[in-house]
C-alpha cells in the first residue's frame, strides 16, 4: 500500500526532519487550497491526502518526543 510505505520513510527520519515535512505539508495544504478556491485545481483528493500525511507526521513527532 502507499500509505504504509510513506509510513515506513516517515519513521526513519529524525525529528527534525520531520519538522521540515511537516512544514513542508502545510505549505502544500494552503496552496491546494488557495487553488481550489480559485477554481484552478482538478484533483480536490490530494488535499485530504495532504492533510492526513500532516497527522502522520504529527503522530511520529509526538511518539518520537514521548520516547526522549
Amino acid at each position: 500500500m502507499k500509505s504504509s510505505k510513506y509510513l515506513n520513510d516517515l519513521k526513519g527520519k529524525s525529528a527534525a526532519e520531520l519538522n521540515q515535512d511537516l512544514v513542508a505539508a502545510k505549505k502544500e495544504l494552503f496552496n491546494l487550497r488557495f487553488q481550489n478556491a480559485t477554481n484552478q485545481l482538478d484533483n480536490t483528493a490530494r488535499i485530504t491526502e495532504v492533510r492526513k500525511n500532516i497527522a502522520r507526521i504529527q503522530t511520529l513527532i509526538t511518539q518520537k518526543a514521548k520516547e526522549a
